[in-house]
């Protein structure tokens, strides 16, 4: 193994609990050597671990002729959170494991017509029924804390929605905090799958999470780091104005927007003008996988409708690759092959000559996970490990 030493005054339990878990080091003669930490200081806080259940020992390495070395790992039994992932017409809960493994988890139907302050109380009766039922876990074991994404603007500082409809704030993290006792992060749907795509490539600095689902939007990755805005509606691509959406009534209260041509709704309503009909947006982005004509039209056209707007942020902001999710990213090629025709028309040449769209990777994370990996990144990042263990 290699590695710079770090200053060793800057070197706390944490910072050594996190080269573990990012198996940068597997034995106390590691962490000295990387860190710079005496035989003693790094005995210290290995034993801190130990005692909180954190990284295991074992003697597992090859022997030199003594004693073999012990070997250490995280312990993601050490501790659960908690993952709300709700969307505009379903939502997924669960519990999982401190390396963001679902341990259990549900699903429900968001009612069209829904108030999301009852949608956000339903997330957390039924993540009150996955712990009863996991009554036996360490509950509440070191790391335990709630990691939600909704569907709207997020305030990330005070962990509020604010709907674009009724510019309403709904305090989200205080309602898990409350119910729970644990620390909750909050943030836009799109913004937390932006980061989970972001950490598998970690070579990618500019990058655009796009979501065509019932609701359209995007995360933003630029420079390596996540761009909310000044208000968190960066990315709120799905009520831009646009010229096909004339006189068509929006969701939000406004009309012309982009989620009334591309939005799953919308093209549900077309689907059944059409005299035909589709369950849900999954089905219908599935007929049209499947070659079905009027899907297959009505979800090019989408992909175009969402190309008019992508352009833009194309030009703008000059990604390297945008990531496709979202029910009708299902009908991927067709759907790409709209935002194709859009955005290499109105994109310059030098924007787009090396830029990438492709779908999620069939093992990326589902939303659940994208939300338990965001709050671990809280949980269990050093500052927050040391003032656990008042460090």
């Amino acid at each position: 193994m290699t590695g710079r030493p770090m200053t060793t005054p800057g070197v706390s339990v944490g910072d050594v609990l996190a080269l573990i878990r990012a198996n940068a080091v597997a034995t106390r003669s590691d962490i000295a050597r990387v860190t710079g930490l005496s035989r003693t200081a790094v005995t210290l806080r290995v034993d801190q671990l130990l005692a909180q259940g954190l990284v295991t020992e074992r003697s597992e390495g090859p022997s030199t002729g003594g004693r073999p070395p012990s070997r250490l790992r995280f312990a993601p039994d050490a501790g659960v959170v908690l993952a709300a992932s709700i969307g505009a017409s379903r939502a997924q809960v669960a519990v999982c494991d401190l390396a963001g493994e679902v341990l259990a988890q549900n699903e429900f139907t968001v009612p069209a017509a829904h108030e999301a302050r009852a949608v956000l109380s339903a997330a957390t009766d039924h993540l009150d029924r996955l712990l009863t039922e996991r009554s036996a876990a360490p509950v509440y074991g070191v790391g335990v804390g709630v990691g939600v994404g909704v569907p709207t603007v997020v305030d990330a500082a005070s962990g509020h929605a604010l709907s674009p409809a009724d510019l309403d704030e709904i305090a989200v993290s205080d309602l898990f905090r409350t119910r729970f006792s644990a620390p909750v992060r909050v943030d836009t749907d799109v913004n937390v799958l932006a980061l989970a795509e972001h950490a598998r490539r970690p070579g990618v600095n500019d990058l655009l999470l796009l979501k065509a689902s019932t609701g359209i939007g995007v995360g933003i990755i630029a420079g390596g780091s996540q761009q909310r805005g000044a208000w968190g509606a960066a990315g709120e691509i799905g009520h831009i104005k646009v010229s096909g959406g004339i006189g068509r009534p929006c969701r939000c209260g406004d009309t012309e927007c982009l989620e009334t041509v591309a939005g799953g709704w919308a093209l549900l309503e077309q689907f059944t003008a059409l005299g035909r009909t589709a369950s849900d947006l999954p089905a219908l982005a599935d007929l049209a996988a499947a070659g079905d004509p009027d899907a297959l039209r009505l979800v090019r056209q989408a992909g175009r409708s969402i190309g008019e707007v992508m352009a833009a942020a194309v030009n703008l902001l000059n990604p390297a690759v945008i990531v496709v999710r979202g029910d009708l990213s299902r009908a991927f090629d067709p759907l790409a092959a709209g935002l194709r025709e859009q955005i290499y028309r109105r994109s310059s040449a030098l924007n787009t000559r090396a830029l990438r769209i492709e779908p999620a990777a069939p093992d990326a994370p589902t939303g659940v996970q994208a939300c338990a990996a965001m709050i671990l990144d809280d949980t269990l990042a050093p500052a927050a490990i040391n003032a656990r263990l008042a460090c």
